[in-house]
């Protein structure tokens, strides 16, 4: 069941608010908890039954050790938070790595082991990094006063199931027992309406969109000219921002109808300046439970200016083989991760670039790295980024007047009588949307700036009139880019 389907909007959305109300108002915050818990359970197993059976073991499991881990003396705790942290690495490397293991070990010594074909559970990898913070977190400063239904509920909550943000227990379970969270707050239902609906317009009618142009143009990656090789760079730079942002906002927005307010995840990461900066708009619950978990276990920059650049590469490791089980992941992080060593060398020189050169320099490094995050394959990659760096004037005049390239020869995509595959519109929708990243508020600004007057009625009201087109694109709804990782 997608955030983004008419299924969930008009039918599980409506009686799950309803109900957990319903009951809070009858006093019954306990059943009222389990409610939200089979509820996200129903809204898991929609997508596949088999999963429930998966996270159902890994939350029971998790639990007792946590509980295993608060009861028992201080010389165990260790190996039990060891234990606890393998067995969830273990799950998802199983479902996640094990074919990729199986395909290079093939590749390396010329076997023939067969591929298992797994299928990886929705939301596996932030689920993971949920539980492992939740087992350490236990056996640093103890979680024994939680509730197994309030930690089921804190792994399971639906805005957040999926793709996160990736949440931690001292943020999130004091909120399901604030005695004034039971009762629906008029201000919250207004900002999450708000803000969900920003969210579902960046993933319905751009994301979905733009996409079109991304998977249009990494299909047919060798035959690409130069400029189609930027569209379809900055096409996926676009679809990606939107479609993430969007799920997120969305997550903030379904979160405060139940007065839960989740982490901030985006904050206009393509205004950033350095590929530090970057990272603390992009993600942020990932780069902060990287940081938290892994980094400042390793040592971080209080070993030793060499110590600490290792540190940052392998945080971007397994940053890079967290996002997905291919070399073409791997490549991205590493690249990321030397990036941001380079950016701490440059800041030791006292040099500081314009802005605008900074920026520019910043996103064009974002945006031809995506290239390798998309592909299927290392080469893929390198073939459109080659294509990217060799200019023809003849083809960029060809794009413009020969209706021969390959975005025109998609099949018809027409919205309100426009055709969204002819060049003109490519370009200049292109240059819309990334305006729109570089220069505007982004959605949480917007949602803080929310004042409850005539202005904001009439800015709610033309909310509404955007949700009733994003429902009619939904006719073409797609699943959220990172329910893939």
């Amino acid at each position: 069941m997608l955030f983004n389907s008419f299924e969930f909007i008009f039918l599980f959305l409506p009686i799950t608010f309803i109900v957990y109300f319903l009951l809070n108002r009858c006093r019954n915050q306990q059943i009222a908890i389990y409610w939200l818990v089979l509820s996200s359970l129903f809204f898991y197993g929609y997508f596949k039954l088999t999963y429930l059976i998966i996270i159902t073991i890994s939350i029971v499991v998790n639990f007792a050790l946590s509980r295993v881990i608060n009861n028992t003396n201080s010389r165990s705790r260790k190996t039990y938070m060891i234990i606890g942290v393998i067995f969830n690495i273990l799950i998802l490397c199983y479902y996640k790595y094990t074919d990729f293991f199986i395909d290079n070990i093939n590749s390396l010594f010329g076997t023939n082991f067969a591929l298992l074909h797994l299928l990886l559970p929705l939301g596996l990898s932030f689920i993971t990094f949920q539980q492992i913070a939740f087992i350490v977190d236990s056996y640093r400063d103890g979680t024994a006063h939680y509730k197994f239904s309030h930690y089921a509920l804190f792994i399971l909550f639906f805005p957040q199931l999926i793709a996160g943000p990736i949440v931690q227990h001292d943020e999130m379970l004091p909120q399901y027992d604030t005695k004034g969270n039971r009762k629906i707050i008029h201000e919250h239902v207004a900002r999450g309406f708000f803000i969900f609906a920003i969210g579902l317009v960046k993933k319905v009618v751009i994301a979905d969109t733009v996409g079109v142009w991304a998977n249009e143009g990494f299909a047919n990656y060798s035959n690409l000219s130069f400029i189609e090789a930027w569209i379809t760079s900055l096409s996926y730079t676009v679809q990606l921002y939107y479609d993430f942002s969007g799920y997120s906002d969305m997550a903030i927005g379904l979160a405060l109808l139940f007065n839960i307010k989740l982490p901030v995840n985006f904050y206009s990461p393509y205004k950033a300046r350095n590929i530090q900066e970057f990272w603390k708009k992009w993600h942020m619950t990932l780069n902060r439970f990287l940081t938290t978990y892994v980094y400042f276990p390793l040592g971080g920059s209080h070993k030793g200016a060499f110590r600490t650049y290792i540190n940052i590469l392998i945080i971007f490791f397994i940053s890079g083989f967290w996002h997905g089980a291919g070399w073409n992941f791997i490549l991205w992080g590493l690249l990321h991760g030397f990036a941001s060593v380079v950016v701490r060398l440059f800041s030791r020189t006292g040099i500081k670039l314009p802005y605008l050169l900074s920026w520019f320099m910043t996103f064009q490094f974002v945006n031809i790295t995506w290239v390798y995050f998309r592909a299927t394959s290392i080469e893929q990659a390198n073939t459109i980024i080659a294509k990217m760096f060799t200019p023809n004037m003849v083809a960029i005049s060809n794009f413009f007047t020969e209706p021969h390239t390959n975005f025109v020869q998609m099949e018809a995509f027409n919205i309100l009588g426009l055709s969204f595959s002819n060049p003109i519109v490519i370009v200049v929708g292109l240059l819309i949307t990334l305006v729109i990243a570089f220069t505007a508020l982004n959605s949480i600004q917007l949602m803080d700036k929310l004042k409850f007057n005539w202005g904001a009625i009439i800015y709610t009201q033309f909310m509404i009139a955007l949700v009733l087109v994003s429902i009619y694109y939904m006719q073409k709804n797609s699943i959220f880019l990172y329910f893939n990782f």
